[in-house]
């Protein structure tokens, strides 16, 4: 971006933002990978002097210290103020590393809203892509995921309080990368992204090519999928909260039972969600049988639910926690 040779880049090199007009002041989520290199130019080019940064320094690996470098470099370049956040993103037992590391990432983001810049940022931007989007789709399909799981990425998200935006959905990696390179960017590559441990990375390594030449135009016909499940997910809700206010909660067990086997099952993972205690579908269908066999007094009902139980207690269900 320096240099008189150097092209500088214009809102018109990088995909739409417009969604993010509303949102002023926010910051970008900057890790340093080209994707939020990208956004964090085109955030800082179209809205200079409204958009800040925060980098999550995870700690996992060497290079940790190249990618904060970079951040800062980057940020002074584009006169953006920069938090970087230290987290420990270790694993716990039986925790997947990416799911902790996200967590992690998550905590951190939330932090640096609340802690600086005077309370004035509400908002956070997220550079995820079109194929991010694959990826978290076909990890669904590949666990037996529901339709929330389906439904993949949203487009904004509310957690703890921030509200985070991934407006680049439909956008194409490799075009944001094209636009770096014709503006001379550099970027940091994570090392871990090539370890085919990950079955994020052989998605990406093995899977994603194969379908980009089978099915060309798979990114939008994907996206519409992960949309429709989404859609369907947010009736299922209004469904489920229907539902609830029919059967109570605590659930009274002959109201479950007069509905339907997927209206059941509907509420009563509805009712757990919101109990903090999400049951996998082995937990929720034992959960099911048991109700549609309690028909006297004496049935009990006890069934491990995540980390909890769900116990009869009288003419209703209970959920308690460990």
């Amino acid at each position: 971006m320096a240099g008189s040779t150097t092209p500088k880049p214009t809102p018109a090199d990088f995909p739409s933002l417009d969604v993010l007009q509303q949102t002023l002041p926010f910051a970008v989520a900057l890790s340093g990978g080209a994707d939020s290199t990208a956004m964090l130019i085109a955030c800082a080019t179209r809205w200079p002097g409204q958009v800040f940064a925060v980098h999550v320094h995870h700690g996992l690996q060497h290079a940790a210290d190249a990618f904060e470098a970079h951040c800062i470099q980057l940020c002074q370049q584009c006169d953006v103020p920069l938090v970087v956040q230290r987290v420990n993103a270790a694993h716990a037992s039986g925790e997947s590393p990416e799911d902790a590391a996200r967590q992690a990432r998550y905590r951190a983001l939330r932090d640096a809203v609340k802690q600086h810049w005077n309370g004035q940022i509400q908002h956070v931007v997220l550079a995820q892509h079109a194929d991010d989007q694959v990826e978290t789709l076909l990890l669904a399909l590949s666990r037996g995921a529901g339709l929330p799981g389906l439904a993949s990425m949203p487009h904004v998200l509310v957690r703890d309080g921030v509200t985070y935006h991934r407006p680049w959905l439909k956008a194409s990696g490799a075009g944001l990368r094209d636009v770096l390179r014709r503006l001379g960017q550099a970027w940091v590559e994570d090392p871990t992204n090539q370890d085919t441990r990950y079955t994020r990375n052989r998605i990406r390594a093995q899977l994603l090519p194969a379908l980009d030449a089978a099915f060309p135009s798979f990114r939008d016909t994907f996206a519409r999928s992960a949309a429709h499940a989404a859609q369907a997910q947010e009736i299922l809700q209004d469904v489920a909260l229907q539902d609830l206010h029919i059967v109570g909660d605590p659930p009274d067990i002959k109201a479950l039972q007069g509905l339907s086997v997927a209206r059941q099952t509907n509420v009563l993972r509805h009712w757990l969600v919101q109990h903090k205690q999400p049951a996998s579908t082995a937990q929720l269908h034992a959960l099911l049988s048991q109700v549609k066999a309690c028909t006297t007094r004496g049935h009990q009902i006890d069934i491990k639910v995540g980390r909890g139980f769900v116990r009869r207690d009288g003419a209703v269900l209970r959920c308690y926690n460990l």
